[in-house]
């Protein structure tokens, strides 16, 4: 069931950019503009996002028996969101890869001959990200139901942009601050806002608004969502300094060059003494990283005991969000559905606790 709602997905982001060249007329503004637009949402990708909504939608909507092309169409405003995010974000962290082939900024680079590529690529994808915005909220209105769910939901899903964009402001905050001021509750906003909030909380409380879930309900399902999201946000961090570039579609030394400031850092900062802590800050404010640093800094977390303890701390926020799901009044289909979904989500840095040989494991 799940594969069939993901191709129904896919067919239905394919249509809707059929409809956007009737109803905006991008390819005739600009043929570059549609295509890149086009060729970005396309690619391949785990559609988490929309799958979640639909999930939750029919996991309340109980007078609905099937699954409606308009709840596809709507569906897809979680990935529009999702692009809109990611175009601006790899402005922001200088990317050059997205799901293993150019970001937006690089693919718009050359869009005319210009003395200053980068420049025009950064400028143009800043406004392709806002045009892609403004697609989400017309994916959104596709949805087939009353007026006054209706609007909640759009409320929801507009506050969880602004709330997005919060995270990524504090994020470019963190970027330039020292390492001593952030610590673990920062981080821990900074996990809600940038990523929980609308990689699970949105699609999630959104299908459930839509659906009819009251609002006791919809608090739970916050809070499982918001768990879940911090959990894959620590695991994302992992996967950025372990994992290799094959599997995750971007430089391996981009998490590193940019001295993000995750869980795993700031937990060695803290607990780091001495020599270790002095070598360890070395790397880290190292302007130019190699693949040499960033096998020295993979052990320096393995030491410090950072790794295992951001496993640990997967593993609690994963086990609490399980108490929470189950005691959902959804359907019992689709809370099952909802929860092998996500769970599926954290094998990788399972694989990699099994790898490295750590005591902590995920399941």
């Amino acid at each position: 069931m799940i594969e069939k709602i993901r191709q129904n997905i896919e067919i239905s982001l394919a249509s809707f950019l059929e409809r956007v060249k009737t109803d905006y007329k991008l390819h005739l503004v600009s043929p570059v503009l549609f295509e890149s637009i086009k060729d970005f949402t396309l690619r391949e990708g785990k559609r988490i996002r929309p799958l979640l909504l639909i999930l939750s939608y029919k996991g309340y909507a109980r007078h609905k028996k099937s699954i409606s092309k308009d709840i596809y169409n709507a569906s897809t405003c979680m990935e529009f969101l999702h692009n809109f995010m990611l175009i601006h974000d790899d402005i922001i962290d200088c990317s050059n890869l997205r799901r293993g082939k150019p970001t937006m900024h690089k693919l718009l680079a050359h869009a005319v001959k210009t003395d200053d590529p980068e420049k025009l690529g950064r400028d143009l994808s800043i406004i392709a990200g806002d045009i892609v915005y403004a697609l989400a909220i017309d994916a959104f209105l596709s949805i087939n139901e009353s007026l006054d769910r209706k609007e909640k939901a759009l409320k929801y899903f507009v506050q969880t942009a602004a709330f997005t964009a919060m995270g990524e402001f504090i994020d470019t905050l963190h970027g330039v601050e020292s390492l001593e001021k952030i610590k673990e509750p920062d981080v821990y906003l900074n996990y809600t806002l940038k990523t929980a909030r609308y990689t699970f909380d949105c699609p999630l409380v959104t299908g459930a608004i839509l659906g009819g879930a009251d609002n006791k309900e919809i608090k739970k399902i916050s809070e499982f969502a918001i768990l879940i999201g911090q959990a894959f946000q620590i695991q994302d961090d992992i996967i950025g300094i372990y994992e290799s570039e094959k599997n995750i579609g971007k430089s391996i030394l981009s998490d590193l060059a940019e001295s993000k400031k995750t869980l795993l850092i700031c937990h060695a900062y803290e607990h780091l003494k001495g020599r270790s802590h002095k070598e360890f800050m070395d790397y880290f404010l190292k302007k130019s990283k190699t693949f040499d640093d960033l096998i020295a800094v993979r052990k320096i977390l393995i030491d410090s005991g950072s790794l295992d303890y951001s496993l640990n701390a997967i593993k609690t926020r994963i086990q609490k969000s399980q108490k929470v799901l189950s005691a959902l009044t959804i359907l019992p289909a689709y809370r099952s559905l909802i929860g092998d979904s996500l769970l599926k989500l954290f094998k990788q840095s399972d694989n990699i606790a099994g790898q490295l040989g750590r005591p902590v494991r995920i399941f």
